[in-house]
Order: C-alpha cells, then structure tokens, then sequence
C-alpha cells in the first residue's frame, strides 16, 4: 500500500505503474520474492509500539493532571485524550518515517538497496537532516494520528465506565 501511494510521486522513468493492490502484491512477489512483502515490517512493528506507548501513557498522566486542575468528565476525557494524541503523533513519527522510507526504497543502479536495516536508515537521515528530519510533516501527521487517538481513548473510556457500572 505504501508502494502504491508513493508510486505516483516518483518521477516516470522510476515509477511501478502499480494497476492495483492484486497487481501490486505479485510484482513484489515476482521482483523480491516472498520476503518482498515483509520489507519494512520490523520498523511497522516499533511504530505502533511507540504510537502505542506515547498514547496510553500519556493519557492517563493527562488525566491525572486535569483532575489535578479541577477538570472532570467529558471535558477532561476528550483533553486528555487530544494530549496523548499529540504524544502519541510525537513518540511514532520518527519511526513512521523510517519505515516509510524502508517500504517505498527501490533498487539502487547497482542493485543495492539505499538502506540495508532501519539503523542504516536512520543514521543515514540524522546525517543528512539532523533530528529535525525525523519530524518533517509533523502537523500533517498529528492530524491524522490525533483523531484516531482520540476516539480511540474516548471509547475506551466509555467501555470501562460501563463494565465498572455493570459488574463485568
């Protein structure tokens, strides 16, 4: 899928042409084998461990502090919730691009790969960007991750409250 997006935005001459997601798996499976198909999938893993981590942690310290601060129901959930979404976008997004660009690398002239691990690929970003690079499209990011968060936190809550309410 990653493949897919991105394959539009390269230039002609690099492009795939991937018809569909069908066409796109076996091109994968034709061009790299099996394995193909599970580039990326370690650094996929460490960021939804990370989005995860960032999230629940932060919730619960946000809604320590709005109870601290006099702030009880809805008012509290949704923002605590809208600070874990805001950490859970900050601890995943360096992640997300490392693995983004292991999914969408292609083959140099050589037949090398640009990245040999998630490692390379980071060292390789901290020095040709800095820190920083790690966080391009930060905003674009929270507003997709934030919202997903955010109900994800709210109905969580909602389904606490009613197993505690209802003896489960």
């Amino acid at each position: 899928l990653i493949r897919m997006q991105a394959d539009g935005t390269l230039p002609v001459e690099q492009r795939r042409n991937y018809r569909n997601v069908f066409h796109s798996l076996s091109s994968i499976v034709k061009e790299e084998g099996m394995g193909g198909l599970f580039v990326g999938a370690g650094p996929t893993v460490v960021r939804a461990m990370s989005l995860n981590m960032g999230m629940l942690a932060s919730n619960d310290q946000a809604k320590e502090q709005l109870d601290a601060m006099g702030v009880t129901g809805m008012p509290k959930i949704f923002g605590a919730s809208a600070i874990a979404g805001f950490f859970a976008s900050a601890f995943s997004l360096p992640l997300d691009f490392i693995k983004t660009q292991m999914q969408k690398q292609k083959p140099l002239p050589d037949g090398t790969m640009p990245y040999s691990s998630a490692f390379d690929c980071a060292a390789k970003t901290m020095a040709e960007g800095g820190p920083l690079a790690f966080y391009k499209g930060f905003p674009t990011y929270y507003i997709r991750i934030a919202p997903h968060s955010m109900l994800t936190l709210i109905f969580l809550n909602y389904i606490t409250e009613f197993q505690r309410d209802n003896g489960f």
